[in-house]
């Protein structure tokens, strides 16, 4: 049970989060600031970091994986340009928190996760949340969603050596698919416009993620 003085402790941190690590560097979009400032972190890691939740760095959530930075994850939901008609495909569940705020802007998000533990821990905080336009799929995400459905927008939260061809196709035509491209320690954070017979691609900045472990990603 959450105190209402932790619960204003943390209302702070994510007000001082979105002015000094969001609005204090290159964040602007007011949709994603909103997201930023009203989803509530701290539900979306372990018990022993919760007192971390709004440090702008990486936390571990379990099997290897993290939480994105605060930073991160607003720039890459920005450079995604999410709308409320959107379908977004989100490549690594992990914690649940990048969902919950692609669910906050666009109608529908589809999220993939090869682990269960974290897929299960990240449908619990999302119904705790109360995103409720969310589905959820375990599995190799580099082999997208099944069936044939396409995307408005597609976000991968793990590295991948190249944009998998499976996700390339199952981006909509005026899609925008944002994804940590590379195979060493640092990779390229991208952004890519879906023009109908290519996908352009353009780097925004360096970045370092966990490998996206699949078929069409890097192997185990």
């Amino acid at each position: 049970m959450v105190s209402f003085d932790e619960k204003d402790q943390f209302a702070l941190q994510r007000a001082q989060m979105v002015e000094h690590h969001l609005l204090g560097r290159d964040i602007r979009d007011p949709a994603v600031l909103r997201a930023m400032g009203r989803v509530p972190r701290e539900d979306f890691v372990s018990q022993a970091y919760r007192s971390q939740a709004y440090a702008d760095h990486p936390l571990p959530i379990g099997v290897g994986q993290t939480i994105s930075q605060p930073y991160i994850v607003a720039l890459m939901t920005q450079c995604l340009r999410p709308a409320r008609d959107c379908e977004i495909l989100e490549v690594g569940t992990g914690s649940g928190y990048q969902t919950a705020i692609l669910a906050e802007l666009s109608a529908r998000v589809f999220t993939i996760e090869r682990h269960h533990e974290l897929s299960e821990q990240a449908q619990t905080a999302l119904e705790k949340f109360g995103a409720a336009n969310v589905e959820f799929a375990i599995g190799d995400g580099s082999r997208g969603w099944s069936g044939q459905r396409q995307f408005d927008r597609i976000i991968l939260t793990a590295a991948v050596p190249s944009i998998p061809l499976p996700l390339a196709r199952q981006l909509k035509s005026d899609g925008v698919l944002v994804a940590p491209v590379g195979s060493g320690a640092v990779q390229d954070l991208a952004v890519y416009d879906n023009r109908g017979d290519e996908l352009v691609g353009r780097i925004v900045c360096g970045c370092r993620f966990v490998p996206l472990i699949g078929e069409f990603g890097f192997r185990e």
